[in-house]
């Protein structure tokens, strides 16, 4: 599922946002959630680990994602080799990853972490729990936060 629209900002760049997330009932709220939050946003949901490193290589020389929000429990590579991937790529480990996941295990969180996550949150539960923190995800990482200049 993919939905792909453009919201600029502040910089006159469209936002970009990756979805690495098996769960299709949980990738379907994330997407609700950032149409409602935002007119326009370019979301790419992926639904494992190797589509979602042959994604961001096949992207590398265009248009890479402004932030992504990763899952740790997938099929196949898991979100750890995902974020072990991105963070030992010259060309993708500047882009924020947020892990949203179900575990809340400490040393799940330590491990991620100190693999190069910029946050970890655990996904809740039901919509409004979703919608709370897709928000707070928009509000803080999209409109708070400087984000790495994207080279287009």
């Amino acid at each position: 599922m993919t939905k792909s629209t453009v919201q600029l900002n502040e910089n006159g760049e469209f936002i970009a946002v990756l979805v690495i997330e098996d769960d299709p009932g949980d990738a379907d709220l994330i997407e609700i959630v950032f149409q409602r939050q935002r007119e326009k946003i370019q979301l790419k949901i992926v639904h494992d680990g190797e589509e979602a490193i042959a994604y961001l290589r096949q992207t590398a020389g265009e248009v890479l994602p402004d932030l992504i929000l990763l899952d740790l429990n997938l099929p196949g590579k898991s979100g750890r080799e995902v974020l072990q991937a991105i963070k030992s790529d010259e060309q993708l480990k500047q882009i924020p990853v947020v892990i949203l996941t179900g575990s809340k295990a400490p040393e799940e969180v330590l491990t991620i972490y100190k693999l190069g996550a910029n946050a970890y949150l655990t996904k809740p539960a039901g919509l409004a729990g979703f919608k709370h923190i897709i928000q707070s995800i928009d509000h803080f990482w999209l409109n708070l936060v400087h984000l790495p200049p994207n080279l287009r």
